[in-house]
């Protein structure tokens, strides 16, 4: 809202774990009049009963729900691309298996193409160079230092 002036209309776009955070953004996105594009591994998608709900309330406040598998899908459009963590904690055992999974899902300039003119990049951090890389992550499109320090006061 800080940098678009607004959040009604916005698309964003998660790429990566279906997790509490993407969670999170599904219980609020429709809310806000916020489109959300959704893409996850096989296996990874996010909570159906979750997925449920945000359903109805994409129908509720008119805007449009993706779920897809594909990265470059999802980015079509978006003014805001997002990403977390692929490794949680107590899901060390699992990294192997898990960087296997989500390889081709790293955000970079590539995945951009397809966004908004206007597009910008969040992440919660801590970061890992495999869920986004350096250019993207340090561009000036990177809002994620803003992001921590409105956190912060939030606290």
């Amino acid at each position: 809202q800080e940098h678009y002036g607004g959040l009604n209309g916005l698309t964003l776009t998660w790429i990566g774990d279906g997790n509490n955070v993407l969670h999170s953004i599904m219980m609020s996105a429709a809310k806000l009049g916020m489109h959300l594009r959704i893409a996850t591994p096989k296996g990874f998608e996010p909570d159906l009963r979750i997925t449920k709900i945000t359903e109805e309330y994409s129908k509720k406040y008119g805007t449009r729900l993706l779920l897809t598998t594909d990265p470059l899908e999802a980015a079509d459009g978006a003014n805001v691309l997002l990403t977390d963590t692929w490794i949680s904690m107590g899901q060390e055992e699992e990294k192997k298996e898990r960087l296997k999974a989500f390889q081709s899902y790293q955000i970079t300039m590539q995945t951009a193409k397809s966004a908004a003119s206007n597009w910008t990049f969040l992440h919660c951090l801590p970061r890992k160079p495999e869920e986004v890389d350096d250019e993207v992550f340090y561009s000036p499109r990177s809002l994620v230092f803003q992001e921590a320090e409105n956190r912060k006061w939030t606290i």
